[in-house]
């Protein structure tokens, strides 16, 4: 998921994790060793996992959980793996292939990893054997382009909770979701898919089935959950008729509901002017040095071409152009998701799961995109450029009101909408929160608390325990005990919920039930702010006091607008379009943010949107 203003600099707070413990021993006893049906995998014992309890934890790296998707298999739906019993033996990268990022693991430059990377992570207390723990499995975010299992360390929540926990590994961007003629037409079953991805992940949920019961995890109790794009899967699984069975709770952080047609998805000739990169027009691009067009080759040539490619220069395709601004990725493909969508299917009863389900976002979500964009904030050098710069907000009040609008509105419809969609498919275990921690440092050079507060996936460090990502860590969780409190309270609702289904075992007031009457939801804070509340706002509101606001300026109002419609659910131009009696129709849907940007420039000078 692209946002449409993007800054210059991304912090590692959304794609935070550790990596593989250097404290693991690796001449673990062999009772740690656990058969599969893919092989042998050799456990470790975490010396270190909880300081305060002092429990142990096992960790099992890199476990195959399906054949390696390269070849003919390429866009394929993953196929079992039957290994003989020898022993796995651990990779030193399991990365799929993605752009290089520090801040989501994937380490290099340009376009790293490789389509041999279905592996699954385990982590279980050291007394597993013969136990049925509960099962939690994180989905990583990362817009589903970026990100890999091996950057989050879930020892702590292990030894505090008593649960088994998973991480995985999916297919990513267009190698992971994908739509074209020369594919899904010559495939069928679930090859006809466009959601590999999503096949992935599901397949994992089959192993998980077959074996998590050797590794002291209770089959019949299974909880998913994911952060941002995590969260977005979470959602798909929901909506998917392949997945019922497979999970039995379900926890969305920041999570959203966008899904593709298989239209706009293929995109021939660029039909649809807002898809920027779809199969149609990426495919044009893989064929243009040598200078041949689609119409020019055969299906099954084109099939060929496809299956051939490089895969690290095929993804690179999709920055090529500096008008890659929407790629479409989970895709209402008639098999994996519904022609319906996400947002519908989850309100049809003929693909309820009908499981508990927690959902929420963070107060301050868009922060981490907007907290040092260059339009919203100056910079300066009152000592020295040996010194870090002095980074302060333009104009206060047009900051806050961006991204309280944003932010609320992705609540809005990446909460509420999906979750009074499930209430009408018949679900009645419905929980909402919105976390709202924001105790950072202040510092002389930025204001930590005021320009970051609850940005998105702040919140993943609370259910790790684990605080070292990032170059401003120190500022962003200071020690102390509002961190502890918050610390503590997401690990006893997180894993309170994974056994028993009661997100407020440990807290001292009942967490009402969400329902579209009164949307009812918990205020995830340090222990003085902890609370039920009542939503009151909705997009019709947020959309009205925009009209309203007397800070931004129409060029201002129309991105905000624009931002606000085009991401988290469907893209709505339509509403855009006739918004506040039509005042932004001047600006083209397909090359709007551009526009706006241009204009905004124009309008304040140095004032650089990027």
């Amino acid at each position: 998921m692209k946002l449409i203003l993007s800054m210059a600099i991304l912090l590692a707070i959304s794609a935070c994790g550790l990596l593989l413990s250097e404290q693991s021993d690796q001449h673990s006893p062999i009772e740690f060793n656990v058969a599969t049906s893919t092989g042998i995998t050799q456990g470790h014992l975490n010396l270190s996992a909880d300081e305060q309890s002092g429990a142990e934890v096992i960790s099992w790296f890199d476990i195959p959980y399906a054949q390696p998707p390269v070849g003919d298999l390429r866009w394929r739906a993953p196929r079992a793996l039957i290994a003989p019993q020898q022993v796995i033996v651990e990779r030193d990268d399991t990365a799929c292939v993605q752009f290089a990022s520090r801040y989501g693991g994937a380490n290099g430059e340009g376009v790293v990893g490789s389509e041999d990377c279905l592996y699954l992570d385990i982590r279980a207390p050291k007394d597993f054997a013969n136990k049925q723990y509960p099962v939690m499995v994180w989905i990583h975010g990362g817009g589903n382009t970026t990100g890999l299992k091996d950057y989050y360390d879930y020892s702590k929540l292990v030894a505090g909770k008593d649960v088994v926990m998973v991480a995985v590994n999916y297919r990513l961007g267009a190698l992971g979701w994908f739509t074209h003629p020369a594919i899904q037409g010559l495939q069928q079953g679930e090859d006809k898919a466009s959601n590999f991805g999503t096949l992935d992940i599901i397949h994992s949920l089959k192993w998980l089935r077959d074996n998590i019961a050797n590794f002291g995890g209770d089959v019949g109790n299974i909880t998913i959950f994911g952060e941002s794009a995590g969260g977005h899967n979470v959602y798909a699984l929901l909506a998917s008729p392949l997945s019922k069975g497979l999970f039995h709770k379900a926890i969305a952080q920041s999570g959203y509901t966008v899904t593709s047609s298989l239209e706009d998805s293929y995109n021939v000739n660029g039909a649809n002017s807002f898809v920027t990169r779809g199969g149609w027009q990426v495919t044009q691009d893989l064929l243009a040095d040598q200078q041949l067009a689609q119409q020019d080759l055969s299906t099954d040539a084109l099939r060929e071409l496809l299956k051939k490619a490089d895969a690290r220069e095929f993804i690179a395709l999709y920055q090529e152009t500096s008008d890659a601004d929407y790629i479409p990725l989970t895709t209402a493909d008639g098999v994996v998701i519904p022609k319906v969508g996400i947002v519908a299917a989850l309100a049809d009863p003929q693909y309820a799961k009908n499981v508990p389900l927690i959902s929420g976002a963070n107060k301050d979500e868009v922060t981490l995109w907007f907290a040092l964009h260059r339009y919203f904030m100056q910079t300066s050098y009152p000592f020295t450029k040996l010194l870090p710069p002095r980074i302060t907000i333009k104009n206060p009040q047009l900051y806050d009101f961006w991204v309280r609008t944003r932010s609320q509105a992705w609540k809005a419809r990446g909460v509420d909408e999906p979750l009074s969609a499930l209430e009408r498919a018949g679900y009645n275990q419905l929980y909402s929160y919105r976390f709202d921690w924001d105790d950072q440092e202040k510092s002389f050079f930025i204001d930590f608390p005021s320009i970051f507060g609850a940005a998105h996936g702040t919140d993943i460090s609370f259910v790790t325990g684990d605080f070292k990502y990032g170059p401003v860590t120190a500022y962003i969780y200071p020690e102390g005990e509002a961190r502890d409190q918050m610390q503590r309270t997401f690990m006893n609702v997180w894993g309170d919920f994974a056994h028993s289904a009661k997100p407020d075992k440990s807290l001292n007031f009942e967490w009402q039930r969400f329902s579209s009457k009164d949307k009812a939801y918990v205020r995830l804070d340090k222990d003085e702010f902890l609370s039920l509340h009542y939503e009151t706002q909705t997009l019709d509101s947020l959309l009205a006091a925009v009209a309203a606001n007397n800070h931004a300026t129409q060029a201002e109002k129309c991105l905000l607008v624009w931002e606000t419609l085009i991401n988290i659910g469907n893209p709505d131009i339509a509403r855009y379009k006739s918004w506040n009696q039509g005042q932004c129709q001047q600006f083209d849907a397909r090359s709007e943010q551009r526009r706006i940007a241009a204009q905004l420039i124009e309008q304040f000078g140095k004032a650089t949107v990027m």
